[in-house]
């Protein structure tokens, strides 16, 4: 497989998870390796990351094959996301950072103007910025042309397994963007990474997916080969699935 670059690093796995809503960490565990991922975010503000008991965090997190990625859920405004990533750092020893600022309790989408604004102030304070956002192509070049090191456009509202809801917008934030583009938030099933890596995704980040699936394991497992498969793509008429040479006359 390929690989691909995020900042100075470079990775293979097309497949990025997340590390909550699952029942214990020992599950989440199970649930990383079986989906081969090598990007791993972590809610700052909803994990104890000073649990260091056999049950904790940390000894469930495999620092030899996974990148950690702090991310800033649950901050509304810019002070909160940027206060959230430098705890973040201090927490992790990890630099990257997946920047939200949320701008509807109620839907999660974000606020424009306040995640250009922290990704900002990051980037001048040295982090690897992977900004959450919007499915906004213009959105999208704003933060490239900040110097964000990949943008993480949404598929549907986060946690609502709709699928890819604007494959037309995100194709176009793919065509128009010099770094990586990784679809967040919302993907459901393993047919609907297969989308995105067709679309021209370089990655595809999911959570609730797994995790609130009724075998994590199984589903990580299942994401992870419909990332790698993708799909064939689509055509208006018939094609024949049998070859057309050999064929016996009439």
């Amino acid at each position: 497989m390929s690989s691909y670059e995020i900042g100075d690093r470079s990775f293979t796995s097309r497949l990025w998870v997340g590390s909550g809503k699952y029942s214990d960490f020992h599950v989440m565990h199970e649930a990383i390796e079986a989906s081969g991922a090598e990007i791993v975010t972590v809610a700052i503000r909803r994990t104890d990351l000073n649990d260091d008991t056999k049950d904790g965090f940390w000894a469930n997190f495999d620092r030899e094959k996974c990148t950690i990625l702090p991310n800033t859920a649950g901050c509304f405004d810019v002070k909160s996301a940027v206060t959230t990533a430098r705890l973040g750092r201090e927490a992790t020893g990890s630099d990257f950072v997946k920047v939200e600022v949320i701008g509807d309790e109620k839907t999660l989408f974000p606020d424009n103007e306040g995640l250009l604004e922290a990704c900002r102030v990051l980037l001048d304070d040295g982090f690897t910025v992977l900004p959450y956002c919007i499915d906004d192509p213009v959105v999208c070049k704003k933060l490239e042309d900040l110097g964000c090191h990949a943008v993480m456009p949404l598929a549907a509202p986060i946690g609502s397994g709709m699928g890819i809801r604007n494959p037309y917008n995100l194709k176009i934030i793919m065509e128009q963007s010099s770094i990586p583009v990784v679809v967040d938030a919302g993907v459901g099933t393993a047919s609907d990474a297969a989308v995105a890596m067709e679309l021209g995704s370089t990655a595809v980040l999911m959570q609730t997916a797994i995790a609130g699936a009724g075998d994590p394991v199984k589903m990580a497992r299942a994401m992870r080969l419909g990332v790698e498969a993708g799909r064939i793509p689509m055509k208006l008429y018939a094609t024949a699935s049998s070859p057309l040479e050999g064929v016996i006359g009439s």
